[in-house]
């Protein structure tokens, strides 16, 4: 399987300040161009920081209140130091999260998730900047269409990589919602949790709900929401057929 990555999904075209870009070009740049945050470069091109709209508000926030109504705010160094700054050195984020070029979907949303940043900026080993990806970037993976989904998990994962004939397991697939059914030999009954988590994996997939049988059970089996009991066999004897229960699934 082939999973979609930053260099593929990133946005190249970088609006971009360099360390010693005023206060207010920092905020002509935002402005003008219809976003919140933009990395901050050396002169040799490599990310140093990044300054956001949240990072400039602090100046307005920390200015007495012109009636006198209102005590100034009690923040730490920090942020009287960015509440002072007049250039991008002196307001910017740092040092900077970068992702990698090389990167999958998941890692690059759990490291915004982690951070609780809208974007991160895209660099090599050495720093330099190579784009940006967002939020909406990473969820673009699930504009993917229904059928290019069930071509992936039918051809590369089911045949390709789980060796299955093409009639073993099917896949239907609507708005990334993934159904399996289909019919696997018992002894290969430990197969079926390996397919639906590798199946969660594929880009665009929302959901994944499976009715594989084994040993000729259908997923029709009237046994088939009864959850497992320590120590007992799931779905019949120890020799005999079974249906793999999803709730059994890690």
């Amino acid at each position: 399987m082939e999973h979609r990555t930053v260099d593929e999904l990133m946005t190249r075209n970088v609006i971009r300040v360099r360390a010693d870009t005023p206060f207010k070009a920092i905020v002509r740049e935002l402005t003008e161009n219809d976003v919140t945050t933009v990395p901050v470069v050396d002169g040799d091109g490599r990310v140093v920081g990044v300054v956001s709209e949240a990072d400039l508000m602090r100046k307005p926030a920390g200015l007495p209140d012109p009636f006198g109504l209102l005590p100034l705010p009690d923040t730490g160094p920090a942020d009287r130091a960015k509440a002072a700054g007049a250039r991008a050195d002196e307001l910017m984020t740092a040092p900077p999260v970068c992702a990698r070029p090389g990167w999958n979907v998941v890692e690059t949303a759990r490291l915004m998730a982690t951070r609780n940043v809208k974007f991160l900026p895209v660099a090599d080993e050495t720093l330099r900047l190579l784009g940006i990806i967002t939020r909406s970037d990473v969820l673009r993976v699930y504009l993917r269409d229904d059928a290019a989904i069930r071509s992936e998990i039918e051809r590369d994962l089911l045949q390709r990589t789980m060796r299955l004939g093409p009639s073993a397991v099917t896949a239907v697939v609507s708005e990334g919602q993934v159904t399996l059914t289909g019919t696997v030999e018992s002894e290969n009954r430990s197969m079926i949790p390996v397919i639906e988590r590798l199946c969660r994996s594929v880009d665009g997939v929302v959901s994944v709900h499976q009715r594989i049988s084994y040993a000729g059970r259908t997923g029709d089996d009237t046994e088939a929401d009864s959850p497992p009991v320590p120590g007992r066999p799931l779905r019949g004897g120890a020799d005999g057929p079974g249906l793999w229960p999803a709730d059994a699934i890690a």
